[in-house]
């Protein structure tokens, strides 16, 4: 943020019209920022929302999801995505990850059943997913494809821009995303009739003509709205923000791929696949090791070292620790707690056929990578300086961890974690804490 972002937010004040479609003096920012938008990603048609769930939402109704549909989800996502297709009275299907951490193909052929209408695919922590395979298998199999780009804006697989390969693909300008406004997001595609259901949808529930006017004859976009449409203010906000875009994934991937080369040459670790290093983003790192204690041995010891920030769950955290993000951290999955009284959509007659469980070990390869890997945030204002000291801690910590001499510093631990460690181990962290 700068004082670019200052003065555009100033003059949509001044201005006194916040509002999109009308106003004193209307300046014209969010259509203005979904033409840039588009013409950044690449498809013909942006529709700007409130946030990314809120865009999730606006997608699936255009899709036309509800009662009687399965939606196969990743393991490794953000609760808004499970909660989007549960909203709208659809079943979610979990599907494991690979090395990419996002959804296994191999998986997803395996998930898909009759009541399969559509596959979201999430791109996480900056890098694309299998996309290219994911997006022949959906063809095949008849099913949409809904790409969830939240953490992946400005990243792409052989240049061509993620959010371009499924029928419909949303995006998130919410704080920790590569721009932001704040909050706000957008649902981006190439079909103009999912184009149409989905302005209807954002808005107050029908299409709107070229100069913005309400048509209540089109009634195949017509139903119910949500009232979810980006303000100017925003708007004004993240049209300054793209343009610094292609400048903070440079400065991000340039610090990010600078770390990874060292840590490449390290044989007590492995790193996450990436299939277009050229279409990392670069904001996140994530690192594997050989099991659970050795992964919160190195995760404790560059904690101690400074690499940390004031949230466990927003840095440097062990992917088993990432809250909301993990699929088994989801109470009201796992538990199967309704949207109503009846216990929508668990409940409905139209998805009695549609029967899973979602504790922890649905997803067994998810779960080894949750209990063993590392995520780190990759901002972009690192310095050399930073990036060497980054450095310097993972190969301290990690030569702590594989110290045949040292013992393994469980003290520090959480309880719950201790579960995962031989019973020696165990008895001695508790025996130290006591």
């Amino acid at each position: 943020m700068g004082e670019e972002e200052a003065e555009a937010a100033l003059r949509v004040c001044r201005s006194k019209s916040l509002y999109r479609y009308y106003g004193l003096n209307p300046q014209g920012e969010t259509s203005a920022f979904e033409q840039e938008f588009a013409d950044f990603i690449g498809v013909p048609y942006v529709v700007a929302v409130t946030s990314g769930t809120a865009a999730l939402h606006i997608a699936l109704s255009a899709l036309q999801v509800g009662p009687g549909c399965e939606v196969i989800v990743p393991a490794y996502m953000w609760v808004s995505v499970i909660a989007a297709v549960v909203n709208v009275g659809a079943i979610p299907v979990l599907a494991d990850i690979d090395d990419t951490f996002c959804l296994d193909p191999d998986d997803v052929a395996r998930k898909i059943t009759p009541r399969t209408a559509g596959i979201i695919a999430v791109h996480m922590n900056g890098a694309p997913a299998d996309i290219v395979r994911l997006s022949n298998l959906a063809r095949q199999r008849g099913v949409f494809l809904l790409e969830d780009c939240a953490q992946c804006v400005g990243g792409s697989i052989d240049g061509r821009r993620v959010g371009t390969f499924g029928d419909m693909a949303i995006f998130s300008f919410q704080l920790n995303k590569n721009m932001s406004s704040g909050e706000a997001g957008a649902v981006v595609t190439r079909n103009e009739r999912l184009y149409r259901r989905a302005v209807a949808g954002h808005d107050a529930g029908y299409a709107r003509s070229a100069s913005s006017k309400i048509e209540l004859n089109d009634l195949d976009a017509c139903g119910w709205g949500r009232g979810v449409r980006m303000d100017e203010l925003r708007a004004s906000i993240l049209r300054v923000q793209l343009k610094k875009l292609p400048s903070t994934i440079q400065r991000m991937n340039q610090s990010k791929y600078r770390i990874r080369k060292t840590l490449e040459m390290n044989p007590n670790l492995s790193l996450r696949r990436i299939d277009d290093p050229a279409g990392d983003t670069g904001c996140f790192l994530l690192t594997t090791f050989r099991d659970a204690t050795t992964a919160y041995a190195v995760n404790d010891q560059m904690r101690r070292l400074g690499i940390a920030s004031t949230s466990r769950e927003s840095s440097n955290v062990i992917l088993a620790d990432y809250g909301l993000h993990i699929y088994y951290n989801i109470p009201a999955l796992v538990q199967k707690i309704g949207t109503d009284h009846r216990g929508s959509p668990w409940t409905l007659e139209e998805n009695r056929l549609s029967s899973y469980q979602y504790g922890k070990g649905t997803c067994p390869a998810a779960d080894d990578l949750f209990a063993r890997s590392q995520l780190l945030a990759i901002p972009s204002c690192l310095s050399t300086t930073d990036e060497d000291g980054i450095i310097e801690a993972f190969q301290d910590a990690i030569d702590r961890a594989h110290r045949p001499t040292e013992k393994a510093d469980f003290t520090s631990l959480p309880m719950e974690h201790l579960v995962d460690l031989d019973k020696a181990a165990v008895e001695a962290a508790l025996s130290s804490r006591l």
